[in-house]
């Protein structure tokens, strides 16, 4: 569970300095979540800047009222000597990443700042992403293996993060913080579509990489005995052994591909349902905004936050293998009467952005406070 923090030390005429690393602002979940807290921080108590590794040409995101530096590297290691020197020039009481690999840059940048708290942001069940990264990419050095020693908190998206670094990592608990991903738009509510004759509208959007489980989700679908078409909405390595899955499934003709898109909110409304085909998640981005936009889901149980999200005949449906997909996603579309509001109830009053952004406050005024080890 999250935890509150006791606010009565922090000094109310001095803002804290925070410095936000990100590797790019391209499209992705951890991109879209830090540079929104970033952001939305209060300002009279906070003062933040985003150091973004990547090409400005690149972001995908806005940023309003804060400080943000592009480095124009390819690679987060190349950035770590204009790091070092903006850290020295602005000296900030806190730096927070987000994504392994930039964590892990801050657990070495920590042995040169020992005034400055180091925070990172896990982007998934650790322990079962790795299975799905090349080993080739792994840093072998120590203190890239055993960057959370060096880090002052570790923020987890889920229960699942969390308890997979304490039991895989033995992070020591006092260390982790759980705090879910918030709303971060102004997604409005979908009308109601009764008209149960017409062709189904379904959407998946994410990667394009083994682990988000797109396979799965097309071999399920070769089985249904209903009229639909299948939005697909993502990019990455794995779009060319998808669609020719598609092809050989005799799906293709039925796939309306959209590598990006700003206008989620209207896309999410035009669907019926969101499937999720993942093998492991951190906290799902894309199936919450679909909650809130009032379209039900059907996922595959996976570690990570989607079972923190999901309730099972509320907002949609977590299954176990293919045929209780199949089984469920008639019911949801043919027997089931789902009213937009009522999904929409099942998470914005747990996710709303005032709520989230109140827990990273209270997290970096508690860091702010505490003593340099």
């Amino acid at each position: 569970m999250a935890r509150e923090f006791p606010l009565n030390n922090f000094m109310s005429n001095s803002k804290i300095k925070i410095i936000f690393v990100l590797p790019s602002l391209k499209a992705g979940g951890a991109e879209r979540v830090i540079s929104f807290i970033a952001s939305n921080l209060n300002k009279q108590k906070f003062e933040s800047t985003l150091m973004v590794i990547g090409k400005s040409e690149d972001a995908v995101y806005e940023t309003e009222g804060i400080e943000v530096h592009f480095l124009g590297k390819r690679r987060v290691m190349n950035a770590v000597p204009l790091l070092f020197k903006y850290l020295f020039i602005k000296r900030p009481q806190i730096v927070m990443g987000s994504i392994s690999h930039v964590n892990r840059l801050l657990g070495l940048l920590s042995f040169f700042f020992s005034n400055i708290k180091f925070a990172g942001r896990e982007a998934s069940v650790l322990s079962v992403m790795n299975t799905y990264s090349s080993s080739s990419r792994k840093l072998k050095l120590p203190i890239f293996k055993n960057y959370f020693s060096r880090l002052s908190a570790i923020i987890c998206q889920s229960e699942d993060m969390s308890n997979d670094l304490t039991q895989k990592y033995l992070v020591p608990r006092e260390k982790i913080y759980v705090i879910n991903n918030p709303i971060s738009g102004n997604l409005p509510l979908k009308s109601i579509n009764s008209k149960n004759n017409r062709k189904k509208q379904l959407i998946t959007i994410g990667r394009l990489s083994k682990e988000k489980g797109h396979e799965r989700i097309l071999k399920a679908l070769s089985k249904v005995n209903f009229d639909f078409q299948y939005t697909i909405v993502g990019s990455g390595k794995d779009k060319d052994i998808i669609f020719q899955l598609a092809k050989d499934l005799d799906l293709f003709n039925k796939i309306t591909y959209i590598s990006h898109t700003k206008d989620i909110a209207t896309i999410l409304s035009k669907s019926d349902v969101f499937l999720q085909g993942s093998f492991v998640e951190g906290f799902p981005n894309a199936l919450l905004e679909s909650c809130v936009v009032g379209t039900p889901v059907i996922a595959f149980s996976a570690p990570g936050g989607t079972k923190e999200i999901i309730k099972n005949g509320v907002n949609g449906y977590i299954v176990e293998d293919e045929s209780e997909f199949i089984k469920k996603i008639n019911h949801l579309l043919f027997e089931q009467v789902w009213h937009p509001i009522n999904v929409r109830k099942t998470v914005v009053e747990k996710f709303n952005k005032e709520h989230i952004l109140g827990q990273y406050e209270q997290l970096f005024i508690k860091l702010a406070n505490s003593k340099c080890t």
